[in-house]
């Protein structure tokens, strides 16, 4: 039990997120970044197939694409990943930098002023796009061949590179109606929004967990893709009724509450007694709030803490379980 304390613990240390995606949307994305990269390198090509490149051709796409790549196609709805977030964010920044470059050459603390100021300029422009980091500071410690470049550094390779990873993006993420590209082409179904004093129940974290399940999409979240999810979540709250008849042993139930007030419970033991003064239950929190810990209570008092019956996922999150079920 300690153990599974400390590696819990140590998860959330790290930041390490339980998957939400399914097998075949991580694959689509790898295909994606896949068939980005080499638009990348085909398209600057054919752009410019002896310009200003050079002899062994390393200057036809620089390698921030990369980590674009990786944002355009796994996370396709994400607020970092919009067009003007990738547009400004390598314009811009390769613009500082090449500045950057031309007012303080060869100063050690040239790389760290370009990155610097281009976070900035990106977080004034509305256009932050981590690669764009990157793209500054291949400006500096690129070499001779990037310095020849000047300004065109802005033209070619980026302002191609961008064209055509944007271009694949569209393209490729067209054959999937749930992470059209951009953001604002996917049109979920969502069912009609109950009004607001038809709503029977608050959000929980398991609807949450649920909703993040069928938006399928790991994502820095965009405002229009918050309230969509923030609308499944409640649609999923109006499906279950609230408290437990019966608490059986070895079954987990959940409080129902968000955040760090959310808690799963295990019934360990939950042995019927006549006296209702006796009538105990033994649990042990396996999820949230005090996780690992246990604990005895009256059955009563278990069912008023307990606001419905749920079972653990494959990816590690929690479900409500409904007469379905």
């Amino acid at each position: 039990m300690r153990v599974k304390h400390w590696l819990h613990e140590t998860r959330l240390f790290f930041g390490i997120e339980r998957s939400t995606t399914s097998h075949s949307e991580k694959l689509i994305s790898g295909l994606g970044a896949l068939l980005g990269i080499l638009a990348v390198y085909w398209g600057t090509r054919w752009c410019f197939p002896d310009g200003f490149m050079h002899t062994a051709g390393t200057l036809i796409m620089v390698t921030s694409m990369g980590a674009s790549a990786v944002l355009l196609f796994a996370v396709p709805q994400g607020a970092l990943s919009q067009p003007w977030a990738v547009i400004g964010g390598h314009l811009l920044s390769a613009f500082v930098g090449v500045s950057c470059q031309q007012l303080f050459p060869d100063q050690t603390w040239t790389p760290a002023l370009a990155v610097g100021l281009a976070v900035a300029v990106m977080h004034y422009c509305r256009c932050i796009h981590p690669p764009g980091g990157a793209t500054a500071l291949a400006a500096v410690i690129g070499g001779v061949e990037i310095y020849r470049l000047d300004y065109w550094y802005l033209v070619f390779p980026i302002a191609i590179n961008v064209f055509c990873i944007l271009l694949m993006a569209v393209v490729f993420n067209a054959f999937f109606p749930w992470r059209r590209y951009p953001a604002h082409l996917v049109r979920r179904k969502i069912a009609k929004p109950a009004v607001a004093s038809e709503r029977q129940f608050e959000l929980t974290q398991e609807d949450f967990s649920a909703a993040m399940e069928q938006l399928n999409s790991y994502v820095d979240i965009t405002s229009e893709n918050l309230t969509q999810l923030l609308e499944l979540a409640k649609q999923h709250a109006e499906k279950n009724i609230t408290h437990p008849e019966q608490i059986i042993a070895g079954h987990f139930y959940s409080n129902g509450k968000l955040g760090n007030l959310w808690s799963v419970r295990q019934v360990v033991d939950a042995a019927d007694n006549a006296v209702a003064s006796k009538d105990q239950v033994i649990y042990k929190i396996v999820a949230g709030d005090g996780g690992y810990a246990t604990g005895i209570c009256l059955r009563t008092e278990f069912q008023k803490w307990a606001r419905y019956e749920v079972k653990a996922q494959a990816n590690g999150h929690w479900k409500k379980v409904t007469d379905e079920d």
